[in-house]
């Protein structure tokens, strides 16, 4: 079982940041993959950027330049830097967590909106 807890969303105004943290607990030591989804309202949930099996990123266009992706070990948490922050990027942010053999673990969600 793995539990994931996001926070750090909040209201921004256009062109600003915000840090998203997912602190994991559970059975975190084998993981296949992690991370970060969103999905806006009417929209399919949709991936931000995320940490292959071996440690590799991948980002989504859009969050291409503006996001970064970390992960802290010593602390089981994953985060998401967001800069320069649009009003498109309004959306519920969750972090996954998909361990070897098992299911996608979700977080609750952390709401970001972007005002312009």
């Amino acid at each position: 079982q793995v539990q994931l807890v996001e926070s750090g969303g909040g209201l921004v105004q256009a062109g600003g940041s915000l840090r998203l943290s997912c602190a994991a607990s559970g059975s975190t030591r084998s993981i296949s993959s992690m991370g970060w989804y969103r999905q806006a309202p009417g929209a399919q949930r949709e991936l931000v950027a995320g940490f292959t099996w071996n440690g590799a990123t991948n980002y989504a266009d859009f969050a291409k330049g503006r996001f970064t992706i970390s992960r802290d070990s010593a602390k089981n948490t994953m985060y998401l830097q967001m800069n320069e922050l649009k009003p498109e990027d309004t959306a519920t942010y969750y972090c996954k967590i998909v361990p070897w053999g098992q299911s996608a673990y979700w977080g609750q969600g952390t709401q970001v909106t972007v005002s312009s």
